[in-house]
C-alpha cells in the first residue's frame, strides 16, 4: 500500500469510528442515567398529613362533607364570585387551632408544586379567596367544613391560576441548641381556577448545555452531560415529555433518549433537567437535539425542540494517526537517504 493510500485509511478511521451507538436505557441505568436539579424548599406546603407527627388533614369539602375531589378545580369569568368549602380535620386527642387563609402556588426549581411563605402575601387566586375568620378551633377528632369565597376580580388574565388553602399550626419547639423556636406547620388543599378568556398554552426549551467527557478506554466512547431549562411561557398549566438525541457529522445517529417525564409547570414556571448520556463516541463535532412534547390536561401540543454542539476530538485515534504520520515520514526519509547513496 502506498504512503497516500496508508494515510487516507488513517484519516479515514478517525473520523468514522466503527463503535456501535449508545443506546438509552431508562429501566435500568445502564446506559444512561437522569437527575433533576434540587432546590431548597422550606416552603413546599404539603396535601396530606406530614410524617412528623403532624395529625390534621385538609381537602375540598361540602356543606356536609367531602365530595371526593383532590383538588379544587374550578372555572369562572372574570368578576365572577364562586363559593366553596374546605374540610379541616383534627386527627388529635384534643382541641387544635389552625390558621386558614388562601395563598399563591408557583413551580419549584425541581417542578414541584409549592406554596408562598406564610410571611409572603399572595397577590394572584391566593388573594382572592375570603374565609369568614383567620382561625378555627376545632374539637379533638372532628372535621369542619370551612366555607370560603373566590372574587375574580374583573381584570384578572385568562388563563389556569394556581394557589392552596392552607390549615396551619404554630408550636413551639426547642431545637439542637435548647433554644425555644416557633414552628409553622402547614398542610394545604391546591386550588386551580381557570378565568375564561383566550388561552395561550406555550412551551420554550430556554437553554441547552452541553459537556462531554471520555473515557480513559477508548473503546467506551465518553459521557455526554445535556443540560436544559423548560419555561412554561403560556398561561395555562403543562406537562410533557422530554428526549435527546445526539449525533455525529452527516446526521449520524449516536444515542437517542426519550420518555423523560416534565411535571406540571404552572404559567411562568420553568423547570431545569439534567441528562447524562454514556457510550457516545467522539466525532470531531457532536450535535444534542432536545424536544419537549408539552400537553395540557385534555390534549397534546406540537413538539418544541433546540440544538447545540460540542467538540469531541477522538484524542486516541489522533494520537494513533501522529504516530502512523511519523512512521510513514520516517519510512519516506529513509527511502530517500537510501536513494542517494545509491545514486
Amino acid at each position: 500500500m502506498s504512503v497516500r493510500a496508508t494515510a487516507a485509511l488513517l484519516l479515514a478511521a478517525a473520523l468514522v469510528l466503527p463503535a456501535a451507538p449508545a443506546q438509552a436505557a431508562p429501566t435500568d441505568g445502564a446506559r444512561w442515567s437522569m437527575q433533576l436539579d434540587k432546590a431548597d424548599l422550606p416552603h413546599r406546603a404539603m396535601d396530606k398529613a406530614p410524617a412528623d407527627g403532624a395529625r390534621w388533614s385538609v381537602q375540598p369539602s361540602t356543606a356536609k362533607g367531602p365530595d371526593g375531589r383532590d383538588y379544587f378545580i374550578r372555572r369562572a369569568a372574570p368578576g365572577e364570585r364562586l363559593t366553596d368549602h374546605v374540610g379541616i380535620t383534627n386527627l388529635t386527642g384534643r382541641p387544635q387551632t389552625f390558621s386558614v387563609y388562601g395563598t399563591d402556588a408557583f413551580t419549584t426549581a425541581d417542578g414541584a408544586f409549592a406554596l408562598l411563605p406564610a410571611a409572603q402575601s399572595p397577590t394572584d387566586v391566593g388573594s382572592w379567596i375570603a374565609l369568614a375568620r383567620r382561625a378555627y378551633t376545632i374539637p379533638a377528632n372532628t372535621r369542619l367544613d370551612v366555607p370560603f369565597s373566590l372574587a375574580v376580580p374583573t381584570n384578572a388574565t385568562p388563563g389556569d391560576h394556581a394557589g392552596g388553602i392552607i390549615a396551619a399550626v404554630t408550636e413551639e419547639q426547642t431545637d439542637a441548641k435548647g433554644q425555644k423556636v416557633l414552628v409553622d406547620r402547614r398542610i394545604a388543599a391546591r386550588v386551580y381556577l381557570t378565568v375564561a378568556g383566550a388561552t395561550a398554552p406555550r412551551l420554550s426549551i430556554d437553554t441547552v448545555r452541553l459537556e462531554y467527557r471520555q473515557s480513559a478506554n477508548p473503546a467506551d466512547g465518553g459521557a455526554m452531560t445535556v443540560t436544559y431549562q423548560v419555561r412554561n411561557t403560556g398561561n395555562l398549566r403543562l406537562s410533557g415529555t422530554g428526549s435527546i438525541r445526539v449525533t455525529g457529522p452527516f446526521g449520524w445517529e449516536l444515542a437517542r433518549t426519550g420518555g423523560m417525564p416534565i411535571p406540571e409547570l404552572l404559567p411562568g414556571g420553568s423547570l431545569t433537567v439534567t441528562e447524562r448520556i454514556l457510550g457516545v463516541q467522539p466525532t470531531l463535532r457532536l450535535a444534542a437535539r432536545v424536544e419537549v412534547e408539552p400537553a395540557t390536561f385534555t390534549r397534546k401540543l406540537p413538539a418544541v425542540a433546540r440544538t447545540t454542539g460540542v467538540w469531541a476530538w477522538p484524542w486516541a485515534l489522533v494520537a494513533a494517526l501522529g504516530l502512523a504520520l511519523l512512521y510513514l515520514a520516517s519510512r519516506l526519509i529513509r527511502r530517500r537517504v537510501a536513494r542517494r547513496r545509491a545514486g
